[in-house]
């Protein structure tokens, strides 16, 4: 066996999407799971004593919570060095999930990180410094951009990836997305949680409200246009349990994000070829976890048809779109290749 090949066998790729509320991670072999974007400690020497270690990862830290000082280090979907307090709590995520990733001794990790659009080099030089600690090769690239690859749409396309801290969108015309290409907007999930919770407080001042509530309903109920039933929703008030109707207050925070998103969608329409627009408009394609708000896809089809017919979609699998397409990417594309992508760390 060549010494090419050896090393061919030991490589471990992942495809990994960084987000602020959760993280989503593929392996090469097989290897799938999604944890949430946070890091706990204790917040004194009890909380200390019931976690029986220095900190937590994920899901697991979330449910501890009333003990924990939990931190989100990715802010509006990119690292942000603020303290070095920060960038520990940073690496002890990236950390976590690469080792969630079960590599082995020997394994050679390249890994393909998506990050919003328009993350700036110094988020980026940033990342690549923490991700060079924990893998051998790491590339990173635009959100949409992975969506798009991993559905093969890679030409005459629209993504927009609607994630917790940024709505992305990317405008694909069969080369690697330039800046003037890409809409990063920072009114996205937790934006519409923040709306949310404001809205139902406006109706029902009594009730006992924080954004962890109102994200609950959101997920139960989200949708824009007109609804397909009434969003009732048992809240507490004074420690009593109440059910409110909160139908009207959902559809006014989900739709408060679309003006912004349409007008992009718009922008980087007009940016193609004009031969090409009536074909794009025809490839309009939503994903992240606000693709899964009901009637989204008609919405903008309807918002869109002074520009023509147009056919708006979802991805069908919101969670995993974005780390499958990165995968695939660093599966089909040799790690010597990825500095044509953009920024790399590693040999």
């Amino acid at each position: 066996m060549s010494e090419g090949e050896g090393q061919a066998k030991n490589r471990l790729f992942l495809g990994i999407d960084l987000g602020t509320s959760h993280t989503a991670v593929m392996s090469s072999r097989g290897k799938k799971f999604l944890l949430k974007s946070v890091v706990g400690y204790p917040k004194d020497v009890i909380g200390l004593k019931l976690l029986g270690r220095p900190y937590v990862v994920g899901d697991q830290a979330f449910e501890m919570r009333s003990y924990l000082d939990l931190r989100y280090p990715l802010q509006d979907g990119v690292l942000s060095e603020i303290s070095d307090r920060d960038i520990e709590v940073a690496r002890h995520l990236l950390t976590h999930v690469v080792k969630s990733a079960e590599p082995a001794a020997d394994d050679e990790i390249c890994a393909v990180i998506g990050v919003p659009a328009r993350a700036s080099a110094a988020n980026k030089a940033l990342l690549l410094k923490m991700a060079q600690e924990v893998v051998h090769t790491a590339l990173v690239v635009s959100e949409p951009f992975m969506v798009g690859y991993g559905l093969d749409k890679l030409i005459n396309t629209i993504i927009i990836d609607i994630g917790a801290g940024t709505t992305d969108i990317c405008a694909l015309k069969g080369t690697v997305p330039g800046p003037e290409d890409q809409v990063t907007l920072t009114k996205a999930g937790n934006y519409v949680d923040e709306r949310l919770q404001n809205a139902i407080l406006e109706r029902h001042p009594e009730l006992q409200m924080n954004v962890n509530v109102a994200c609950a309903v959101k997920e139960q109920f989200s949708f824009v246009g007109s609804p397909a039933e009434v969003a009732s929703f048992e809240f507490r008030a004074a420690g009593k349990p109440v059910r409110c109707d909160v139908t009207e207050p959902v559809r006014i925070a989900c739709e408060a994000l679309l003006p912004d998103i349409i007008e992009s969608i718009e922008t980087l329409l007009r940016s193609f070829q004009p031969e090409y627009q009536a074909t794009v408009l025809q490839n309009i394609v939503f994903a992240g976890g606000g693709s899964r708000i009901r009637g989204l896809a008609a919405y903008v089809k309807d918002k869109l048809r002074p520009f023509g017919e147009a056919d708006v979609t979802c991805v069908k699998d919101p969670t995993f779109d974005g780390c499958r397409g990165a995968l695939r990417l660093a599966e089909e594309l040799p790690p010597q290749y990825w500095r044509q992508l953009g920024e790399v760390s590693g040999p």
